[in-house]
């Protein structure tokens, strides 16, 4: 490297530029995270509708298994891949998670009825690789560029989500149910060579990684209240939008084939205002205030959207609302998780952190759909917003440096 180049890369201006390796490295694993999480949300809009086709897909208890389970399996799976990935390496085990992903896939593509779709979800969600992968961009980048790389890969499952809401509808129109899990398993195995070729090798600490166990990041307090926030974030996610698409249908006249024209649309502008709150962050060194103001922020959204929900224009500006607030907390978390943990068991943290995101997922998806199916959608946001109150509590007593 020349001297002017090293000049620039240790000046305040260069150390806040993502380097050709960090940006690389970023770009490539938020794919993958993107695939991830493609993974679950490309099922959503359609599953229930398209699973009628096939024997068992009236059975409305084996859908909502189907669903679900590769959300469990992902939950259950986080923590001993997080902790393989200190052991053996990031790019190992992500490449064997693709691996279980795309089997899981093929078998979906070929199931002849829905239990078989059961079975393939449970071995899609075996490939939990989201621990590894945030662990991955934790050891590629510096820290005061670890949060604008963490926002690529935050940011991919608000794009992932809205992507998927394009996507499914178009894939089963034109290829069916079968066409849409082999588009799945074809982008796992694009990944998968991505992996394998693309994304830079990193050095693992040197630290001795045996000492690492799961009472390290259990009788952490901060690490606790971080996974307490993402399990709230996705459990909010998961549970707005069990009502979101129904009010959204009813206020503007959208079907279900035509709802992507108003996310999309929502979640890339929401995406790009936050943009100057993250660069706020990493420049004065304010991530804990951030993350509270993020917080706050979600509470009087979620407690503004009952009375949003009589107009379109209203609801649309709330969603907006949500979303900075999402996409802001999605790269912020995570990179405070690399921070708080020490480098020995980075993985392992990590592995906690995206097991509570699963669980969020699944435990959002049931309690929002019990709470629409006996009440009025306003409970959903209610009881949101209590959550994320409660949240905020425990987001005042975060004590690490930053």
């Amino acid at each position: 490297m020349s001297t002017s180049s090293t000049h620039t890369a240790n000046s305040p201006r260069g150390k806040l530029k993502l380097t050709p390796v960090e940006r690389r490295a970023s770009i490539t694993l938020a794919l993958l995270f993107a695939s991830r999480m493609l993974g679950l949300f490309l099922l959503t809009p359609i599953f229930a509708v398209a699973a009628h086709a096939i024997p068992g897909g009236n059975d409305a208890a084996k859908v909502g298994l189907a669903l679900g389970a590769y959300g469990l399996t992902q939950a259950i799976m986080q923590i001993p891949l997080g902790m393989a990935s200190d052991r053996f390496g990031r790019r190992p085990v992500i490449i064997l998670g693709m691996l279980l992903f795309i089997a899981g896939g093929v078998i979906c593509a070929l199931a002849k009825n829905v239990d078989w779709i059961i079975v393939g979800r449970v071995i899609q969600g075996l490939g939990a690789i989201s621990a590894a992968i945030t662990a991955w961009v934790a050891d590629a980048t510096r820290p005061e560029v670890r949060t604008r790389a963490m926002a690529m890969v935050g940011g991919s499952i608000g794009i992932s989500f809205a992507v998927s809401l394009v996507l499914s509808p178009m894939l089963v129109g034109e290829f069916g149910l079968s066409g849409l899990f082999w588009a799945i398993s074809l982008l796992g195995f694009v990944c998968l060579l991505i992996t394998a070729f693309v994304v830079p090798a990193v050095p693992l600490a040197k630290s001795p990684i045996v000492q690492a166990r799961p009472r390290d990041v259990l009788g952490h307090a901060d690490l606790l209240r971080l996974n307490f926030g993402v399990f709230c974030l996705h459990f909010i996610l998961m549970a707005i939008f069990i009502v979101a698409p129904g009010l959204l249908a009813a206020l503007g006249g959208y079907d279900s084939a035509h709802l992507w024209e108003v996310y999309l649309p929502v979640i890339l502008l929401s995406f790009v205002l936050m943009v100057p709150a993250v660069f706020y962050t990493e420049t004065r060194h304010a991530h804990k205030v951030a993350m509270e103001v993020a917080v706050a922020g979600l509470v009087v959204v979620l407690a503004l959207m009952p009375l949003a929900s009589h107009s379109f224009f209203a609801i649309v500006v709330t969603l907006i609302g949500f979303f900075i607030a999402f996409n802001i907390l999605e790269a912020l978390q995570p990179s405070l998780v690399s921070r708080v943990a020490p480098p020995e068991f980075k993985g392992l943290a990590l592995g906690f952190y995206n097991t509570a995101q699963s669980l969020g997922i699944f435990a959002g998806g049931v309690a929002g759909g019990l709470l629409a199916a006996h009440g009025r959608s306003s409970a959903v946001f209610l009881v949101s917003s209590g959550l994320a109150f409660a949240w905020f509590l425990t987001a005042r007593g975060f004590k690490s440096e930053s």
